[in-house]
């Protein structure tokens, strides 16, 4: 889909469960790579939802608005239905690109499931807690040690196991860390020890994400992120906070550099 020396990197942000802000991680990670010079394209799959595709119209509505450019990248919201076009949109999204942002239903979905196994970067995000870890992995009840891994964590090691069969690369699987609060200190560490020898058991790097903050539910209708510094006016100390996690969680998701055009989170 790319010339040799720049290939593209797929991104697939995926979890069968909802409101672990998978959308809301992956519009931040299109935006803060396309302020790096980028070049990005998003494909939304979820089309009941399509909160990636909304979130995305409201940035174009606010440039409009505003007469000002923002960092945008391509974007298409897939039918749901028609494997023709999956396939069209994935290669046209593709060309000309450095990454495509793959954003999948908080379901299990077969478009879902083909490009996870197209991914080079496999992100599932959680809350922290059981509720949410029990997508992956299975606790004894007494002492909260991993008894097994999930129906969904196989999936994702059988599709590792057809990437590289298939092509010889391998999946990069990250579970971000989403919402994490600064309360029951003893649930999160139960949870975080779990994860931890999950991760050591089906091979997943564990990072953290953005925290429970009201400032990204009131971004999504201007189609905003944490890196619009210059539409927010004063920025208090939440902003900054969050700004600082989101710096933290690209450098830790460890994805390709690009030659940049321009400062990120100018």
């Amino acid at each position: 889909m790319t010339d040799a020396s720049n290939p593209l990197h797929v991104i697939v942000f995926a979890n069968e469960k909802g409101g672990t802000g998978k959308s809301t991680t992956a519009v931040h990670t299109a935006i803060a790579l396309a302020m790096k010079g980028a070049r990005v394209s998003c494909f939304d799959l979820d089309h009941r939802q399509r909160t990636m595709g909304r979130y995305l119209d409201n940035r174009l509505a606010t440039m409009k608005r505003v007469g000002r450019p923002l960092p945008m990248p391509r974007y298409e919201t897939h039918d749901g239905e028609n494997i023709a076009r999956f396939s069209e949109s994935l290669e046209r999204l593709g060309q000309d690109a450095d990454f495509l942002i793959v954003d999948t239903p908080g379901r299990d979905d077969k478009f879902g499931r083909i490009a996870i196994t197209n991914a080079d970067t496999l992100v599932t995000p959680m809350n922290d807690s059981f509720v949410d870890f029990d997508l992956i992995g299975q606790v004894d009840p007494d002492t909260f040690k991993v008894v097994r891994p999930s129906f969904y964590s196989e999936l994702i090691w059988d599709s590792r196991k057809r990437r590289a069969k298939a092509d010889g690369q391998t999946i990069d699987w990250v579970v971000l860390r989403n919402r994490m609060q600064h309360i029951e200190a003893r649930n999160m560490r139960r949870v975080s020890e779990a994860i931890d020898q999950l991760a050591k058991r089906v091979g997943f790097r564990v990072i953290p994400g953005l925290s429970e903050r009201v400032i990204y539910r009131e971004l999504f209708p201007k189609g905003l992120t944490m890196l619009d510094s210059r539409e927010f006016g004063a920025m208090g100390l939440a902003h900054v906070a969050a700004r600082q996690e989101l710096r933290e969680m690209m450098a830790a998701l460890a994805l390709p550099e690009v030659e940049a055009t321009m400062p990120m989170f100018a």
